[in-house]
């Protein structure tokens, strides 16, 4: 196999969709595993559309996943520019090959002319395809038409009759009807290309190898052959990936929740998370295993192992392997990440940086999405907070709640060393001295440390709430009971 050479090539019409996101992990993963090259082009010749906010998007979302691109923008590479925008005289120098060799021509019609087309067709009851006016004018009439300013379009000129065959690395062969497919536009009348024209050139003039794309592109893909063919050039390999469907098995959209790559890095999911969440929609090694490393997918990666069928997005999956990542994660990394936040609720300052990392450390294992960690633990920065009224109830009201934290109160006190497994000790200790057992003492003082009747280990949370901070909050809710 000659060099592989990839590409992905989305619209900056809005933000990264996660079915983007996908394709260009699998193209991302077919190149690392064949030593190839991921190409990463921009097409935005929608100018009405396209904007420098959604292409910077696309690129964040990308280097946040951990997708990197050989070439591509803001990096360049000799097959360049990558930004259709920029390409223009390119496509001018292949239109012209065909309008020299007769496989495209110039079309005057009218946008009135053309409905009437299609008007016709409706009362026939028939599939509009255009008739093809344009398509026999003499060489004489068109430099004539055109010199007196009259609008145009490029038509490619397909032929008529036979079918055209896509060889496709994971639906195998899918044969279409010619006579279904008119004479389409290739060059519209501002002077830009079409997306079928315009990613047949890109792809050809960069050397693209394999097209792995959503399945939604595999009715474009004849028109492409089609232009392939008439340039003369052998095309691309073809895989074309099944959509990614809601859990309802309709179309993914927003009211199913976050469908961006951004949304999802917004709402607490971790990039690895994602990355590999993404991987196993469509794609299996065989193996009973959810949690991969890049580089494990990479060593695995085939096109012979993607579903032809539809991947069902399940949104509950992917929040427990966040929760598998997040445990797993740095907990300074993390607390890097909830910086910004806990700074705008008060909670962190200069001064207390390392008590902050070993709070995210202590509840990271506990949370699902970036942010339960702070949701969970604000009794780790507030020391005004009510009290849980079910635990109050049940903790609180006890006869003998009063003596057994005030004997809390003195082991705290007269521990000569505040740390978790020596707190636990005199805890069990003393429950065994009074005849009790330990919960009786574990529990009044857990709702009395955090307002809560669910947390993390008892005395991990101590030993970071600190004697102090703990002999203050058992003694306010002492107070509050009596």
């Amino acid at each position: 196999m000659n060099e592989v050479r990839v590409r992905f090539a989305p619209s900056p019409t809005g933000t990264l969709h996660i079915g983007g996101a996908r394709t260009a992990l699998f193209n991302w993963l077919f190149a690392k595993h064949h030593g190839g090259r991921f190409v990463l082009r921009l097409e935005d010749t929608d100018m009405t559309r396209s904007t420098s906010e959604s292409a910077q998007g696309i690129l964040e979302g990308l280097q946040w996943l951990g997708i990197d691109w050989d070439e591509g923008p803001n990096i360049g590479g000799d097959f360049g520019p990558y930004r259709q925008s920029d390409r223009l005289t390119i496509y001018q120098e292949y239109v012209k090959k065909l309008l020299d060799n007769g496989q495209a021509y110039y079309c005057f019609c009218t946008p009135e002319e053309l409905q009437a087309e299609r008007e016709r067709a409706r009362q026939e009851k028939r599939d509009y395809l255009y008739e093809g006016q344009c398509r026999n004018l003499s060489r004489a009439e068109v430099p004539e038409r055109l010199a007196a300013g009259q609008r145009a379009v490029i038509r490619f000129k397909t032929p008529t009759g036979d079918q055209t065959t896509v060889h496709d690395l994971i639906r195998g062969e899918v044969s279409f009807n010619n006579q279904l497919l008119d004479d389409f536009i290739i060059v519209k009348s501002d002077g830009w290309p079409t997306y079928n024209f315009a990613v047949v050139v890109d792809d050809a003039s960069m050397k693209i190898t394999h097209v792995i794309r959503a399945e939604e592109h595999l009715s474009n893909t004849p028109k492409q052959l089609l232009i392939y063919n008439a340039l003369g050039i052998t095309p691309p390999e073809f895989a074309h990936v099944s959509m990614i469907l809601a859990p309802d098995r309709s179309k993914l959209s927003k009211r199913h929740g976050a469908t961006s790559v951004q949304e999802f890095r917004d709402d607490g999911y971790l990039p690895e998370a994602l990355l590999n969440y993404l991987a196993l929609l469509g794609w299996s090694s065989g193996e009973d295993v959810d949690f991969w490393q890049p580089k494990d997918i990479i060593a695995r990666f085939s096109l012979d192992d993607i579903s032809r069928s539809p991947a069902v997005y399940d949104i509950e999956k992917l929040t427990w392997m966040n929760g598998h990542y997040l445990s797993q994660a740095d907990s300074g990394r993390l607390a890097g990440l909830l910086t910004e936040e806990a700074a705008r609720r008060g909670w962190l300052n200069s001064d207390n940086n390392d008590y902050f990392i070993k709070v995210v450390d202590l509840l990271k294992t506990r949370a699902k999405k970036l942010l339960d960690i702070l949701d969970e633990g604000n009794y780790f920065f507030e020391d005004e907070f009510s009290y849980d009224d079910k635990g109050f109830n049940k903790y609180f009201k006890g006869d003998n709640t009063i003596r057994h934290l005030n004997t809390v109160l003195r082991i705290i006190q007269n521990l000569p060393v505040f740390m978790a497994d020596t707190l636990e000790e005199h805890f069990r200790n003393m429950a065994t001295e009074l005849g009790i057992k330990a919960g009786e003492l574990i529990h009044p003082t857990r709702l009395a440390l955090s307002g809560k009747t669910n947390t993390p280990g008892l005395f991990e949370v101590m030993e970071i709430l600190g004697r102090e901070r703990c002999i203050k909050r058992l003694e306010r809710a002492i107070g509050t009971i009596c």
